[in-house]
């Protein structure tokens, strides 16, 4: 039988007058799948009970019964996060959306969607055929949550074309810590008027406020499209090619770079067979995988004679236009690899980014810091935006924690930063108190303190303790 202290019982009896029995979960109720995400390496805490609220109302009077008793709130979506910011500490609620997945309008006339935060992409994808538009974000799991992609900033291999999460919402409804219930933003695309707190929660992974609906900028779909494979002799030269791809001004829907091992391993997963000669398969290192999308196959046809011709002259192999079905086939394996690599014994997923221009300095210093520690690490990443995701295999813990904090550090040297897309969660948090300017904590830790003053929001993110005071 579970036990629970007199304040436990108490909160968990509230919790379930605000939502209904059912939906409240505590002890050896609740179900172990609710209790983490998908990153590697987190250890979970034991929280007091997981709830799911399906209303605005629900979020806000839950929030003002954990305020008033002082325990941490985590918010959850669909689980599929890979930075551990789902994972709750001892004694916390975990806030789960999955009930609140009601879209609540599609406009097609201002090409917006108002969504609760537990829509799926595969969801409002399906959702939108129909129309003739589409929601572009695309971060390589269809049953990720719209609310988990603004907690994230979600971004995805159609990055380099169409941007990321924060460039496709428009406005947020927004639950604090203490019940307050604020809205921003709308259907209208530009604003002076006032602080934009809708780009300030994107990214934010719950520890400012809980999204509880959003309004959605949507994109007319595109519906010819073309898949071409280039195989090169080295992952430099896939890197020195992208600056030039991308200054053709064409615009690929996906431009992602995988090397052997990881394209070896999803297509084998798969079951895919490109039918690539023995003398490309033999010889080449690294791969560029192209997807060309326009309003007619003519343009597309264009495009694809440009794109080849250019591959040629920047040393690809050869270039490979595939069959409709292989080309989805890959683009879906390519949406695996974290799995693949998973299946395989990584040990850590990290995802820097650098400048694009800056990917072959990058890749070099990972080769580099992946031989001085004789550790093995492979790659794939959204070469259009500088995104080098990289699968880390190494199981001493001390080893592994010195590798992770020089690529970081690699990283950042050029340019970049430690997280492109996955968000820091509790897996990046050391690194980035390590990592990044004390002045720019400080002022975060200044904000979280205005939007929950009593931390309680996702408390592994960011703190509002100070970590140390500005002088004046």
């Amino acid at each position: 039988m579970d036990e629970f202290t007199s304040d436990e019982q108490g909160l968990i009896t509230s919790l379930r007058a605000i939502v209904g029995d059912k939906a409240v979960r505590a002890g050896s109720e609740m179900n172990p799948d609710d209790l983490h995400d998908e990153s590697l390496g987190t250890s979970p805490g034991t929280p007091v009970c997981v709830i799911r609220p399906t209303t605005t109302e629900h979020v806000s009077h839950l929030a003002r019964r954990c305020f008033d008793a002082g325990v941490a709130m985590v918010a959850r979506g669909s689980g599929t996060g890979l930075s551990g910011a789902a994972s709750a500490p001892d004694g916390a609620v975990i806030v789960a959306f999955d009930q609140m997945n009601e879209i609540i309008e599609i406009d097609e006339a201002n090409h917006v969607a108002v969504v609760q935060p537990g829509v799926t992409l595969a969801q409002l994808d399906d959702a939108l055929t129909s129309s003739g538009l589409f929601y572009p974000i695309h971060p390589g799991e269809r049953g990720g949550s719209i609310g988990g992609n603004v907690a994230t900033n979600a971004g995805g291999m159609r990055a380099v074309r169409d941007g990321v999460t924060r460039h496709h919402v428009l406005g947020v409804e927004m639950v604090l810590a203490d019940g307050t219930v604020l809205r921003h933003g709308g259907k209208f695309v530009k604003s002076s008027t006032g602080l934009d707190l809708t780009q300030l929660i994107i990214g934010s992974e719950g520890s400012l406020g809980f999204a509880t609906e959003i309004v959605l900028r949507l994109s007319v779909r595109r519906t010819h499209s073309a898949t071409l494979l280039a195989p090169f002799r080295t992952l430099e030269e896939v890197a020195q090619a992208i600056p030039s791809l991308v200054a053709t001004g064409l615009e690929p829907a996906v431009l992602e770079y995988l090397d052997l091992l990881t394209m070896a391993s999803i297509t084998q997963a798969a079951g895919i067979d490109l039918g690539l000669d023995d003398s490309i398969t033999a010889t080449a290192l690294a791969y560029l995988v192209i997807v060309l999308e326009s309003t007619t196959s003519e343009r597309v046809d264009d495009d694809l004679e440009t794109v080849a011709t250019l591959l040629g002259d920047l040393g690809a192999l050869d270039t490979f236009v595939l069959p409709s079905g292989a080309g989805a086939a890959l683009i879906d394996a390519r949406e695996q690899a974290f799995y693949v690599a998973k299946a395989n014994g990584a040990t850590d997923i990290i995802d820097v980014v650098v400048p694009r221009a800056q990917i072959p300095e990058y890749l070099a210093a990972v080769a580099q810091i992946a031989a001085d520690h004789s550790t093995f690490v492979a790659g794939c990443g959204h070469a259009g935006d500088g995104n080098v995701h990289l699968s880390i295999f190494e199981t001493d813990a001390t080893a592994r924690h010195e590798l992770l904090m020089n690529l970081f550090r690699a990283g950042i040297a050029l340019g970049g930063t430690i997280s492109g897309e996955h968000g820091i969660g509790t897996l990046k948090r050391a690194a980035y108190r390590e990592l990044t300017d004390p002045a720019l904590q400080e002022i975060e830790a200044r904000i979280k303190q205005a939007f929950d003053p009593k931390g309680l929001m996702n408390p592994e993110r960011i703190d509002s303790t100070n970590p140390r005071r500005l002088q004046s």
